[in-house]
C-alpha cells in the first residue's frame, strides 16, 4: 500500500526549529517558532496555571470521560470571557477541542456539512495552517485583500470591499486580534464597518481568536469579535487558550457556533458533536479544567490577568525598543510600523535574499516571508538586531 506514496513536503516552520537547533553559534536568536519567550528566552509555565494545576491535583477524584462535548464548566467559562453579554446565550453552543487548530478543524468540518465545498475567504496573508485545514476538510479558498506591504498596515478600504461582493454562502475567516502573521490589526471603527458588511451580505463570520490579550488587553481584543456577535444572526469562533494561558502542550481549544435561535443551535450542535465523535471522540481535559480553575476563582483569574498583562506589556516594550534602534541606526521612520503593530508577531518585509543572509551571518532564524517573533527578542540585544536587519538590508 505505501508505495503508491510519495514524501510529503516538511514544515517550514518545523524546518527551521531543527536548522535553529544545529546552529552552535552562542550568538544565534530565534525570532522564528510562534511561541511567547520571557527575558530568559523560556516559555514559562504561569504562576496562576501552576496554583491551578496543583488544586486539581490534590481535588481530582476520577480520570473518567467527560463527553464529547468535553469539561462543559470550562465551556460556560471560556464564553463568559470570549462572547459576555454580546449575544443571546440560548443561540450559543460551546465544545471544548484540542487547541486553537482542532477548534478550526471541527469547524470547518461542520462548514462542509452544512454547505459542501463552500468557499471560505482568507486574508491576504494569513497564518499558514488556516489553508490546509480548509482544503483537507473539502472547502474552496480565496482571499481578500489585507496586508499593504508598502505601508505594513491593512488595505482597509480593498478589503471591506471585497467583503461587501460577497453571498449567503460565503465564509469569511477573520483574526480576532493580533494578526497572524503581519501583527497589522483593525481598529474598532473598522471592525464596526465590517461587521455592518456581514450583516448586509449574510456571508458567514469564522474568527479565529487565538491571542487574546496579547494585543491591548482582553477588553479591547475581544470587541471586534463581540461587535460582530452582536450583529450579525450567525457566528463561528475558534478560541484556543495556548498564548494567553501559556498551555501550548495541553492543547486547549474550544469550537463555538451562534445560530439564529436556539432550535438551529441544537442542530448545529449535534452535527458539531458527531463530527468530534467520528474524529478523536472526546478532547483531553487537563488544560481546560485548568483554565476553568483560574476562569472561576476571582483571586487566580485576577493573578493570571496581571501575568497576562506582564506579558503583554513586555511585547509592547521590545516593539518600541526596536523600533527606536532602527530609527537610530538609520535615520528612517520605515520601520516604526513595528511599535504599532500588536501581538506576537511583525512581517518585516524583508526579501528571502536578506532572511537568508540574516540566518547565514547572524544566527537570526525567522520564516522565509520574514515575519518575526517579537517575543523571542533578547532584551539586552536589541541594538545588534537592528544593525543585523540593516546589514541585510543593505
Amino acid at each position: 500500500m505505501f508505495e503508491a506514496l510519495t514524501k510529503a513536503p516538511g514544515d517550514k516552520i518545523l524546518a527551521l526549529m531543527g536548522e535553529y537547533s544545529a546552529d552552535s553559534r552562542s550568538t544565534k536568536i530565534d525570532l522564528g517558532v510562534g511561541v511567547y519567550k520571557d527575558e530568559n528566552g523560556v516559555t514559562p509555565v504561569m504562576k496562576a496555571v501552576r496554583k491551578a494545576e496543583e488544586r486539581m491535583l490534590s481535588n481530582e477524584k476520577t480520570k473518567t470521560y467527560l463527553g464529547i462535548a468535553g469539561n462543559k464548566g470550562y465551556g460556560a467559562a471560556v464564553i463568559d470571557l470570549v462572547v459576555a453579554d454580546s449575544a443571546d446565550s440560548a443561540r450559543i453552543r460551546v465544545a471544548q477541542a484540542p487547541g486553537g487548530t482542532g477548534s478550526l478543524w471541527v469547524l470547518m468540518q461542520l462548514i462542509n456539512r452544512a454547505r459542501p465545498g463552500a468557499t471560505i475567504h482568507v486574508s491576504d496573508p494569513t497564518w499558514a495552517n488556516h489553508n490546509p485545514i480548509a482544503i483537507n476538510s473539502g472547502l474552496k479558498v480565496a482571499t481578500y485583500p489585507y496586508f499593504d506591504p508598502a505601508t505594513r498596515g491593512v488595505k482597509f478600504e480593498q478589503m471591506l470591499a471585497a467583503l461587501d461582493q460577497l453571498g449567503a454562502g460565503d465564509v469569511v475567516l477573520l483574526h480576532g486580534c493580533c494578526h497572524n502573521p503581519t501583527g497589522a490589526n483593525l481598529t474598532e471603527a473598522q471592525w464596526d464597518q465590517v461587521a455592518q458588511s456581514l450583516a448586509k451580505t449574510g456571508a458567514l463570520p469564522f474568527i479565529d481568536l487565538a491571542y487574546l490579550g496579547f494585543g491591548d488587553g482582553i477588553e479591547p481584543d475581544a470587541y471586534g469579535t463581540r461587535k460582530i456577535l452582536s450583529t450579525v444572526p450567525e457566528a463561528l469562533i475558534a478560541f484556543s487558550g495556548s498564548k494567553n494561558f501559556g498551555l501550548y502542550r495541553e492543547r486547549v481549544g474550544a469550537a463555538i457556533l451562534m445560530a439564529r435561535n436556539s432550535d438551529e443551535a441544537d442542530i448545529a450542535n449535534s452535527q458539531l458533536l458527531n463530527i468530534i465523535r467520528g474524529a478523536y471522540s472526546q478532547p483531553p481535559d487537563h488544560g481546560a479544567e485548568i483554565i476553568r480553575t483560574i476562569l472561576d476563582d476571582a483571586a487566580l483569574r485576577a493573578e493570571w490577568e496581571e501575568e497576562l498583562a506582564t506579558m503583554r506589556n513586555r511585547m509592547i516594550l521590545l516593539r518600541k525598543k526596536l523600533a527606536d534602534a532602527i530609527r537610530e541606526r538609520s535615520n528612517s521612520t520605515d520601520f516604526d510600523f513595528v511599535a504599532d503593530h500588536r501581538g506576537m508577531f511583525s512581517l518585516l518585509g524583508l526579501t528571502n535574499d536578506a532572511v537568508d543572509h540574516l540566518k547565514a551571518e547572524n544566527g537570526v532564524y525567522m520564516t522565509g516571508d520574514s515575519r518575526i517573533n517579537i517575543a523571542g527578542i533578547p532584551e539586552d540585544r536589541v541594538g545588534d538586531l537592528a544593525a543585523a536587519f540593516l546589514g541585510a538590508l543593505r
